[in-house]
């Protein structure tokens, strides 16, 4: 593994959960779906087991419903989805993840503009 694998791993273990309530905002869904749109998205470094452990604590903090759809194809799958205290941690999290995205890209515009001088 190199060196920017594992700091995209740090990084984005910070704001999965955020990346979760987002995918899960637009409609319910089981776990592999969940990896299957981060990834779709650019999240390529998410890991299956991180989102389900992530499913799994959002749930037991409150912030999502759950309920299972028999599949004819396989095991049955247990679908997510967002309620009221988790659509709450979604608004309060994009505020935060807003304010420090502007925040680091104020740090890191500055530092690329007072590099070449």
């Amino acid at each position: 593994m190199s060196q920017a694998e594992v700091d995209t791993t740090q990084l984005l273990k910070g704001v999965l959960d955020l990346a979760v309530l987002a995918v899960l905002a637009d409609a319910d869904s089981y776990g592999y779906d969940v990896v299957r749109r981060l990834r779709e998205t650019g999240l390529d470094h998410v890991g299956d087991a991180s989102v389900y452990g992530t499913l799994r604590r959002l749930y037991q903090a409150g912030a999502l419903n759950s309920y299972v759809v028999p599949s004819d194809e396989g095991p049955h799958r247990k679908y997510y989805g967002l309620n009221n205290r988790g659509r709450k941690a979604l608004d309060q999290s994009a505020q935060t993840w807003a304010s420090l995205s502007k925040a680091l890209n104020h740090l890191l515009n500055g530092r690329s503009n007072s590099h070449g001088k």
